[in-house]
């Protein structure tokens, strides 16, 4: 980071001027402590302020005290080398990505409720609403399919669901094989969900 970092903490000082997290007028801390935050050599620190004092973003006094006159100029600043446009773009990448989570995560549960609806033999358990149960590290279902298992057997409970990641498995066969991770849609009865906790829980011998 030494050969070109100082133009990224400089625009980084920059965007926290903007952001008003560092206030006009104010001092920053001495290079030393700076040197701390990034973990980069004084000198570096020096190139980075330097381009700043360049810039008329920030003052040097000849105590080498560091004052900050203006974030307008920052702002300019921050502009002209597209910091702003990047970090503005993946706050956005961001929004997105968590408005699909949670599309995805509602339409996962309209669709096991669809399930449920529609099957005759679920219809009949009560209370029938799914509990999500996640493969714990270490857990002895890693790495078995649910048929040797034995996991109605076991535990009771009727696996409705997988979901691995962003994908969604409806009605798993006996084939499928665990994985750490795994989160498993199960119905049954409360003491059905209590024995497959346990049972999917339990530690590798």
């Amino acid at each position: 980071m030494e050969k070109a970092g100082y133009k990224s903490i400089a625009l980084d000082i920059a965007q926290r001027i903007v952001s008003g997290e560092i206030p006009i007028h104010s001092k920053i801390s001495g290079r030393s402590l700076l040197a701390g935050q990034y973990h980069v050599s004084p000198e570096t620190i020096r190139k980075a302020i330097g381009l700043l004092k360049d810039e008329k973003i920030v003052s040097v006094s000849q105590g080498k005290e560091i004052t900050i006159v203006s974030d307008s100029n920052a702002y300019e600043y921050i502009t002209k080398n597209h910091y702003l446009k990047s970090v503005y773009s993946l706050k956005q990448d961001l929004q997105l990505l968590l408005h699909q989570k949670q599309e995805l995560d509602r339409n996962f549960e309209s669709l096991v409720k669809e399930i449920i609806e529609a099957s005759d033999r679920l219809q009949n358990i009560k209370p029938y609403k799914p509990v999500e149960l996640k493969i714990k590290p270490q857990s002895h279902v890693i790495g078995n399919t649910i048929a040797n298992l034995q996991f109605w057997q076991n535990t009771g409970a009727t696996i409705i669901a997988l979901r691995r990641g962003t994908n969604v498995s409806i009605s798993p066969g006996p084939h499928v094989v665990l994985r750490e991770d795994d989160v498993i849609v199960v119905v049954g009865d409360e003491k059905v969900y209590e024995i497959t906790e346990q049972f999917i829980n339990k530690m590798r011998a």
